[in-house]
């Protein structure tokens, strides 16, 4: 078994790892936390959100709400992400989680390559994060349960996509249904929701 993680980059500060899940769908919110651990924490599951399973994503969610110093969780619809691009929502969803933080954090850290400045703190990128520090391990843990949890609710309102099962990413089941169906009002209308048509024209 791998050494546990990291419970942050920077001990005695009060450091929040954030990450968002979700930014890849043709539908739903992308949603964002941020998490503070304890600088000792340690758990020997806790890793990068896709790495794991759904059953120990859940088993996990639990743990990380209870142990956190404090956590917060924030979405941006899929409107939103039409108006301003993907990109901007998922720094706009993690900065929302930050402001729900019921404790103010001393530093960021973040799953990527890509943030904007939060207040005046500062604020670290580090590529593969989640896979680096439990704070943003568990950042993308409970964005992630959280989105599953949206899109299996969004599921009872437009059964035909499938969303309980593939959670509003590009599956071909998915693309199908959006081309028998038409896109629902929940569906991000500036990704490209179904591939390309290539005609084959006899020569």
């Amino acid at each position: 078994m791998n050494e546990p993680l990291p419970a942050c980059y920077g001990a005695g500060r009060r450091e929040a790892g954030c990450d968002e899940a979700g930014r890849g769908c043709l539908a739903g919110p992308v949603v964002a936390a941020a998490v503070i651990l304890p600088d000792d924490f340690r758990h020997p599951l806790l890793n990068d959100s896709k790495k794991l399973t759904e059953r120990q994503r859940d088993k996990l969610r639990p743990v990380i709400e209870r142990e956190a110093v404090a956590w917060a969780v924030a979405e941006v619809d899929n409107e939103e992400i039409d108006s301003i691009n993907i990109l901007r929502a998922s720094i706009l969803a993690m900065h929302r989680a930050l402001d729900k933080l019921p404790v103010e954090p001393g530093a960021v850290i973040v799953d990527g390559n890509r943030f904007a400045r939060w207040r005046d703190k500062e604020c670290l990128t580090f590529v593969k994060g989640d896979g680096r520090y439990a704070n943003i391990a568990a950042a993308s843990i409970l964005a992630k349960t959280r989105r599953d949890e949206i899109m299996r609710e969004l599921h009872e309102r437009f059964p035909f996509y499938g969303w309980d099962v593939n959670k509003g990413y590009p599956t071909a089941a998915h693309r199908a249904a959006i081309a028998l169906h038409g896109p629902s009002p929940l569906h991000r209308m500036t990704f490209r929701l179904l591939p390309d048509i290539q005609l084959t024209l006899p020569i």
